[in-house]
C-alpha cells in the first residue's frame, strides 16, 4: 500500500511540473535557444533585416557551433563561402578582415553574412523566401528558377524548387524562424 501512495505522489509531482512547464511561456526556448544574440541584433539591425530570420539561416547552418567548415570549404556560422566573403569584404569596404577572422570570430561571421543577406533581399526585392533560397543555392540560379516560372519564390511552392539540397534548406529555415517568433516576443 506504502508503494501504491509513493507512485500517487510521484505521479501527482509529476503531473504538476509537467503542467507548470506547460503554464510557463518560454518553456520552448529550452528546445529553440538562441545564442549570439548581441552580434545577430545589431548586425541585422544594421542591415535592416528580421534578426529571428537571421538566427534561423544561422540555427540550420551550424546549430551555433562556431568555427565550422564546411566541406565544401564555407566558412563560420552563417556558412559563408570564401569567394562570397572576399566579394562582401570589397564591397562592403571591410579590407583589414581576414579569413581567419571570419572562420573563427562570431561577431565577425554574422556581419559579413548579414552584409551578404542584405544584398540577397536587395537583388530579391525584399522577397525572403526567395533570399533564402539564393542564400543556399546561389542568386544566379534562383533568378533563373524564377524567372522561367520553375519556382514563384513563395513558401507554399518550395516544392516546386528543383534543387533538393535548397528545398529543403528553405522549408528548414521557414520552421526555425516560425519557431522562434512564436517563441520569443522580441528580439
Amino acid at each position: 500500500m506504502k508503494w501504491l501512495r509513493k507512485k500517487r505522489v510521484l505521479l501527482l509531482v509529476f503531473l504538476g511540473f509537467v503542467l507548470l512547464l506547460f503554464l510557463n511561456t518560454h518553456w520552448l526556448s529550452l528546445f529553440y535557444p538562441i545564442y549570439y544574440k548581441d552580434d545577430i541584433r545589431k548586425h541585422a539591425e544594421n542591415n535592416q533585416l528580421d534578426p529571428f530570420m537571421v538566427a534561423a539561416i544561422i540555427k540550420v547552418e551550424t546549430n551555433y557551433k562556431p568555427s565550422k567548415e564546411s566541406k565544401k570549404g564555407a566558412l563560420g556560422v552563417m556558412q559563408i563561402m570564401p569567394e562570397t566573403a572576399q566579394w562582401v569584404l570589397e564591397k562592403a569596404k571591410l579590407p583589414s578582415v581576414t579569413m581567419d577572422q571570419i572562420n573563427h570570430e562570431t561577431g565577425t561571421n554574422i556581419e559579413i553574412g548579414t552584409w551578404y543577406l542584405k544584398n540577397l533581399s536587395d537583388q530579391f526585392d525584399g522577397n525572403m523566401i526567395a533570399v533564402i533560397a539564393a542564400y543556399n543555392a546561389g542568386p544566379t540560379r534562383v533568378k533563373s528558377w524564377l524567372k522561367n516560372g520553375t519556382w514563384d519564390g513563395t513558401v507554399e511552392t518550395t516544392k516546386n524548387i528543383p534543387l533538393g539540397e535548397t528545398r529543403h534548406y528553405v522549408q528548414r529555415v521557414v520552421h526555425y524562424y516560425e519557431q522562434y517568433t512564436s517563441i520569443y516576443e522580441h528580439f
